[in-house]
């Protein structure tokens, strides 16, 4: 069995009331954005997020049956997912997402930005017109903070040196703020105490952190689906182990480094050039480390919680996470 299906397991029966919510929540009257949502449930994701919020609210309670607004949840914060990345690939000007092409490739970016903003609005309506105004909160913060993130990311972009307070508060905004959204609106959705909250809220941001070095690590092996190896260095995206190098290594070499990436960042025998020197001084090694760090303090949120089923799958998901090879 694949590690996805271990970790749904508990939950199987609630992640099929899930996508049927799901897709209900995305029909609409217009023949044109029926079909590029029905593009878009047709080619959906592992669907971690809807997962992981099914999982903590069932750990808090086992017993507790789950109630549509934890369903609506799952549903929140999958539409304003998928949100970011139509508007993500336009951003980018990715052709292809998932091995399959992206919606801006297909309908042109005009309509791939209207499909996005369509999809944000639904998820904050759903708050709305179920006076979740909880969740409304939660998923609005984390919707700001994204914003944020993406606009750090540009600007510290264009000058190549950073320093890693930036580029985690860069990746805690771009990536682990969606899912300490997920873990805290998981809790509030089954009334659980404020504590409770809080603390899933800290899990779920462990997890995106590590989640995120993951990534950056993917940049520097093997090529991963949708995301050739080295499309960080030629886009200057700023990733863990280029930092540390950066930090670590002689003026002359961090001088090199600077100048390879922002004049020859394109030409593919220097990305493999750099992408060498990071291994051999030691900046994966180093990612890898801080990328542990993160799931331990995770894992450390874990086990304050009594064992069950779904705890057990949170513990493979936090594995997962950062045994992953795409």
């Amino acid at each position: 069995m694949k590690v996805v299906e271990q970790i749904k397991q508990p939950i199987y029966s609630e992640m099929e009331q899930f996508e049927k919510e799901f897709f209900q929540s995305m029909k609409t009257n217009i023949p044109l954005l029926n079909r590029v949502v029905h593009f878009i449930v047709n080619r959906k994701g592992k669907q971690m997020r809807p997962m992981l919020i099914l999982l903590v609210a069932k750990m808090l309670n086992e017993n507790v049956v789950l109630t549509n607004k934890t369903l609506r949840a799952a549903s929140i914060v999958e539409l304003i997912h998928t949100a970011t990345l139509v508007h993500d690939d336009v951003i980018d000007g990715s052709n292809i997402r998932r091995g399959f092409f992206s919606i801006n490739a297909l309908w042109k970016n005009k309509i791939a930005v209207l499909v996005g903003d369509y999809l944000l609005s639904k998820g904050l309506l759903l708050c709305i017109d179920n006076d979740d105004f909880d969740l409304l909160k939660i998923i609005s913060v984390a919707i700001r903070e994204i914003s944020q993130g993406e606009l750090l990311q540009i600007e510290k972009s264009r000058h190549i040196q950073y320093d890693e307070n930036t580029y985690f508060e860069i990746i805690r905004q771009k990536t682990a703020t969606l899912l300490s959204a997920c873990c805290s609106m998981a809790a509030s959705s089954i009334n659980t105490s404020q504590s409770n909250i809080s603390n899933m809220s800290k899990f779920g941001e462990l997890i995106g952190m590590s989640f995120q070095i993951k990534d950056d690590l993917f940049d520097f092996g093997p090529t991963r689906i949708g995301k050739p190896t080295g499309i960080d260095i030629k886009e200057k995206k700023m990733t863990l182990p280029l930092i540390y190098v950066l930090n670590n290594v002689s003026k002359k070499d961090r001088k090199w480094l600077i100048n390879t990436i922002k004049v020859h960042r394109r030409n593919a025998k220097k990305v493999r050039q750099i992408i060498d020197f990071v291994k051999q001084n030691g900046g994966l090694d180093y990612a890898v480390h801080k990328m542990n760090e993160y799931r331990n303090k995770a894992m450390e949120i874990l086990i304050q919680y009594p064992a069950n089923e779904y705890r057990d799958s949170l513990e493979l998901m936090l594995n997962y996470v950062i045994e992953r090879d795409h």
